[in-house]
């Protein structure tokens, strides 16, 4: 079977036919099948969602009780049929309860793989990669000029910094869902013992990643006088908090920033970052190539992100790839988490 029966793009988002049903998709949707949480993913307004139960979870604390009108949750591994097509999801490793979507119809393996990466991390299931005929993959970070240092490296860097300038804040940006639990899990791992501070929109997050068994240790809400009343240490944020006025209650704090996009020194001086901390929720570009070969696939759809040199180093191989130009999902620091 042609795997353009199987799915089909539409304005709409990316649609199943035989199972009617979309993945991710960009209005309400009557059926939609939801890999993860973040806000270019997860909308709310669906009649019914498909989805790990902690990715309903996050859903229902971010988007209220328009959500959607009924979940319906499936373990990693779990199968369910829906119309002509099994559906299986299994683990993406990109936030809690993130989720590529296996899609088998008529003896044909398709895999969505919505966002991943193969770092290791604490705070969700490590990514799981499936054989398959057609592999679509993001391509957020697909150059080859993105090739991240280990995770703990950063880790080392933020610790170091902390200990040369103990009389200054670390105000750190990192996205409210994923990104900041990953950072105070690698910090707690790494022997950070200290309450962490946090602006009130990651909050919430963390105490649904507790509920879910992720132990983030002493947490405390930044209030306008707690520079004051601590002794100096590291507060969390959004990104969009490093320079507005909630970072000015710390004084002349050590501002620094964790995404993979501060391996682009500019960017890291656009917004006014000391200390960048090459940190990614995605895969970087060796982790990509890894994927496709793990897949087995023969065809490689390749979506939101740098689809040009994935292609070429795909039809180098003798591997079919081509873009799927889905409108309407940011890279990570676009996402704005």
């Amino acid at each position: 079977m042609r795997p353009q029966d199987l799915l089909v793009l539409r304005p709409d988002g990316l649609c199943c036919p035989p199972g009617d049903f979309l993945i991710d998709p960009l209005r309400p949707a009557a059926r939609a099948v939801i890999t993860h949480g973040h806000s270019d993913h997860a909308r709310a307004g669906h009649d019914e969602v498909l989805c790990t139960a902690a990715t309903a979870a996050i859903m229902r604390a971010r988007l209220g009780e328009g959500a959607a009108g009924r979940f319906h949750t499936l373990d990693y591994g779990e199968t369910v049929r829906i119309g002509e097509v099994d559906v299986t999801l299994a683990p993406a490793g990109h936030v809690l309860g993130s989720a590529q979507v296996l899609l088998e119809w008529r003896g044909l393996r398709m895999v969505f793989s919505g966002d991943y990466k193969r770092d290791p991390d604490p705070t969700c299931a490590p990514f799981e990669p499936i054989r398959c005929h057609v592999f679509i993959t993001e391509a957020t970070f697909g150059l080859p000029v993105f090739r991240r240092p280990a995770p703990g490296d950063e880790i080392d860097r933020l610790r170091a910094s902390m200990a040369r300038a103990p009389q200054r804040w670390h105000v750190v940006g990192a996205y409210a869902l994923g990104k900041a639990q990953r950072l105070i899990a690698e910090l707690r791992a790494a022997g950070e013992d200290r309450a962490i501070l946090m602006h009130g929109a990651a909050m919430k997050i963390c105490a649904l990643y507790e509920e879910f068994g992720v132990r983030l240790g002493a947490l405390e809400p930044a209030r306008a006088d707690s520079a004051k009343s601590s002794a100096p240490g590291l507060a969390l944020c959004p990104p969009s908090a490093l320079q507005d006025r909630w970072s000015q209650k710390f004084g002349d704090p050590v501002r620094g920033m964790a995404s993979g996009w501060m391996q682009i020194k500019g960017r890291a001086r656009q917004r006014g970052v000391e200390l960048p901390l090459i940190l990614s929720d995605h895969a970087d570009w060796t982790q990509l190539q890894q994927t496709i070969l793990d897949t087995g696939a023969e065809e490689i759809w390749i979506t939101h992100g740098q689809e040009d040199a994935l292609m070429r180093w795909c039809d180098l191989r003798g591997l079919a790839a081509r873009p799927l130009n889905l409108a309407g999902y940011e890279g990570e620091e676009e996402a704005a988490e």
